[in-house]
């Protein structure tokens, strides 16, 4: 018997307006687990609003939320009993955690910083 996993490719590292966002390659997670995936970010988290995204393959970007400068966040209602958004201050590292994934949830995610 195969056991069933789901892939998650994560966007590589990019810089918009020189700034830079750095996520692992890939992950692979599977059915029923949970995933934390961290983005290194080169702007200070307390001045920039950073947002999480996916997109599974063949379909539309999928807002799944974002961190405020302040530390607030908002959710896509559909996916905020899914996934939080956290952050560390002092390494500039924007977390996303999701929960139970399934295979529905197989896509690339990626992190980027919203403009002011």
């Amino acid at each position: 018997m195969f056991s069933t996993s789901l892939l998650l490719l994560l966007a590589a590292a990019s810089c918009v307006h020189c700034y830079e966002l750095t996520q692992p390659a890939s992950m692979v997670v599977r059915p029923g687990q949970s995933l934390t995936i961290d983005c290194k970010v080169s702007y200070s988290v307390t001045s920039y609003y950073t947002a999480w995204i996916r997109q599974p393959a063949g379909k539309a970007l999928e807002w799944i939320g974002y961190i405020r400068s302040g530390g607030s966040t908002a959710y896509s209602d559909k996916l905020k009993n899914k996934f939080s958004i956290s952050r560390n201050t002092g390494t500039n590292t924007v977390t996303l955690q999701g929960q139970n994934l399934q295979t529905e949830d197989t896509a690339v995610y990626y992190c980027a910083r919203l403009p002011q």
